[in-house]
């Protein structure tokens, strides 16, 4: 376990089990805070790993309500422990399960880091080598895990709902009214 800087927040990490919170995604917050401009809403993280977007979303914006999701029992338990390490853990539902699968009901804001390089490509990617094969790579043209959660939140968002997601280390919105949108490498 290390210890890592993320939003300004102290977080638990294991590396090689959870991909490490990075500078990068902290835009992926930044730009969840500034679409919600601090109105009240349900946001689900999905493919939460360590829990960093969703508990410094939570520290940052007290009016959310927050779920995450992981397929990995190591980031449940992870992202379980840093909510309650920041104190917002009655804020922070952590399950366990595809996508938005484990959340019931309607949501405003779906925030994700999934895998989206080709697995083809790991090769290329030498700085990624210690970070969690499933965390960083996927079949095909890499962007599979995000086709499947767009088609998922587009009959899960609500009115005005948006997709928050990165994509070569840039925050992409999508707003419900954009879906079914076709992605393409």
């Amino acid at each position: 376990m290390v210890e890592v800087s993320f939003c300004g927040l102290a977080l638990a990490c294991a590396p090689g089990r959870v991909l490490l919170p990075r500078p990068a995604t902290e835009r992926l917050v930044e730009t969840a805070l500034r679409e919600l401009g601090g109105r009240p809403a349900r946001v689900v993280d999905v493919g939460t790993g360590s829990g960093a977007v969703a508990v410094a979303l939570a520290v940052a914006a007290p009016a959310l309500e927050l779920w995450a999701t992981d397929t990995s029992g190591w980031a449940v338990e992870l992202a379980r422990e840093n909510a309650r390490r920041h104190g917002v853990e009655r804020r922070v539902r952590v399950r366990r399960g595809d996508l938005l699968e484990p959340v019931p009901g309607t949501i405003d804001l779906v925030v994700a880091n999934l895998p989206y390089l080709p697995a083809a490509e790991a090769a290329a990617h030498p700085e990624l080598a210690g970070e969690p094969v499933g965390a960083v790579y996927a079949t095909g043209d890499g962007l599979g895990p995000y086709r499947r959660l767009l088609a998922a939140a587009e009959e899960r968002l609500g009115d005005g709902g948006l997709v928050l997601f990165q994509l070569h280390r840039e925050p992409i919105v999508v707003s419900r009214e954009q879906l079914p949108l076709r992605l393409a490498a």
